[in-house]
């Protein structure tokens, strides 16, 4: 069975830190591009982050540009989104996905995708 299971959600105050995870099983990841996605209340979902699986390379949105780093240790079929800096605004679920394309992230749209989680809670507050 093809599943996408994220964690490390939680809750943080402005500037902290938090790292969510991605993982993936009945598939390998690593062939694979990954996408992350957040979905705050009122508002539309929006790509946050992608990497590729060909050479790697990553792509970030200019809200999280700078605070957000994606990694993708090879063969432990884990996909991790650290989160530093974080703010109000980043308050959110958040999902990760696969299955579709990675570029430009104004370029990137979740109807593109095909696999999912189920989301992980990220809430940031004073």
């Amino acid at each position: 069975q093809v599943q996408l299971v994220e964690s490390g959600g939680g809750w943080v105050q402005p500037g902290g830190s938090l790292r969510l995870s991605c993982v993936a099983s009945g598939f390998t990841l690593d062939n694979y591009a990954i996408v992350w996605f957040r979905k705050a209340p009122g508002k539309l979902r929006e790509g946050v982050s992608c990497i590729r699986n060909i050479d790697g390379t990553t792509y970030y949105a200019s809200s999280v540009k700078g605070r957000f780093t994606i990694s993708r240790p090879y063969g432990n079929n884990t996909v991790y989104l650290q989160m530093n800096d974080l703010k109000p605004e980043d308050t959110a679920v958040y999902y990760c996905a696969t299955d579709g394309p990675c570029g430009i992230m104004s370029t990137i749209f979740s109807h593109e995708y095909d696999t999912w989680g189920q989301g992980t809670q990220v809430t940031v507050s004073s």
